[in-house]
């Protein structure tokens, strides 16, 4: 066990939402795209009604005092605070589930989801799948610092086993996650067999290698549509994995140049028939922005991406507990079967009707069910 941490609120000075509505009236806004789409990026009109929605009608303190409403506790461990989310099931059996997620997401994306799982009966579930569920803050995401040392003195996912089975006692559970927190589930996967159940996926780690000549029509195709990913929408990518300190002086500086930012992914990378408003409100992608705002943790959430582009991250290589994929329809890839069985032991693999790279708040009932039915015949 790690020594207690006294719990902690989050409390917003008065002076910085003064500083950050003074930063957005004194924006100097570029010039209108030369299209009537988003293929130049955010559209200026939609971002400054954004803006003005943020300076002059969004609430942060309602949106502040939902966030300190949460089941929140924190462990030190040798030296590293983690602060993490814990909902308790509500049935007998309760599989303990740890959830990470992505880029440029947070704690705040997954409660929605976290909420179904420890309590599936208010929305008609059996409490036999009730989880409990914990959430970690992702290091340099918000509400948590990032490690100093590089590489941090222990990787992600060790502090993540660690905090379940060192602090919070789980001999035995599940681990889910997407984009960035799948790397993290994979590797929780690969390490720790003895104590990981199985793990659920929405995206894979490709191949460390493989014999081109086996590549079936398929894995093709998936690997076409990948590289044609990669040229179209990759460059933040490669601007976060290569010049991440670049980048981040100006999205630290500017509350519109991080909105822009963020703003562009939820369009692209979400299930919304050409409505955000349909899967993401106003006041959602504020809270998000708002998150990473006043924690100033835009550019510490761009670290993975360097270190794994430097060779300094721990690598997946070769998976071997039960592993489960959701694609969803208008995530960033849907890697076929074939490919991800190639890395991982495979015993579910399920095509969504519909979501994105944003499931756990896109559907959150649709993923709250597919891990249902994953974890339920798992032995523990």
């Amino acid at each position: 066990m790690s020594d207690a941490i006294t719990p902690f609120t989050l409390a917003v000075p008065q002076a910085d939402l003064d500083d950050l509505k003074r930063r957005l009236a004194a924006t100097r806004w570029p010039d209108k795209e030369t299209v009537d789409d988003w293929t130049q990026g955010s559209p200026l009109a939609r971002v400054q009604a954004l803006c003005d929605h943020w300076r002059d009608g969004y609430d942060w303190r309602r949106a502040e005092a939902q966030i300190n409403a949460l089941p929140w506790a924190a462990a030190n461990l040798d030296g590293a605070e983690v602060r993490y989310l814990r909902f308790e099931g509500e049935g007998s059996r309760n599989l303990p589930l740890i959830l990470t997620n992505g880029w440029p997401s947070s704690f705040w994306e997954l409660t929605g989801l976290a909420r179904r799982l420890a309590e599936p009966t208010r929305w008609g579930g059996d409490a036999q799948d009730a989880f409990t569920v914990i959430i970690p803050c992702l290091p340099g995401f918000p509400m948590a610092q990032q490690q100093r040392e590089l590489p941090g003195a222990a990787p992600v996912h060790e502090l993540w086993h660690r905090l379940m089975r060192d602090e919070l006692g789980f001999a035995r559970y599940g681990a889910h996650g997407g984009d960035l927190g799948a790397g993290v589930t994979s590797l929780l996967g690969q390490q720790y067999p003895e104590a990981v159940a199985g793990i659920h996926l929405l995206s894979i780690a490709e191949p460390r290698s493989y014999d081109p000549g086996s590549v079936t029509l398929e894995e093709q195709r998936h690997l076409d549509a990948l590289a044609r990913w990669f040229a179209e929408e990759g460059a933040y990518e490669h601007q976060q994995m290569t010049r991440p300190m670049t980048l981040g002086y100006g999205l630290s500086d500017s509350p519109v140049g991080l909105l822009a930012w963020l703003v562009e992914k939820y369009w692209a990378w979400s299930d919304h028939g050409g409505r955000l408003s349909s899967v993401f409100s106003d006041d959602d992608i504020l809270t998000q922005a708002s998150l990473y705002w006043f924690t100033n943790c835009i550019g510490t959430s761009f670290r993975p991406y360097w270190e794994f582009g430097s060779g300094l991250a721990a690598r997946v290589e070769q998976v071997e507990v039960p592993t489960a994929i959701a694609v969803f329809p208008k995530d960033l890839v849907q890697p076929p079967r074939s490919w991800a069985a190639r890395t991982y032991r495979v015993t579910r693999y399920n095509r969504m009707s519909r979501g994105g790279h944003f499931a756990p708040h896109e559907q959150p009932g649709l993923l709250a069910d597919d891990l249902a039915e994953f974890f339920r015949d798992l032995s523990l």
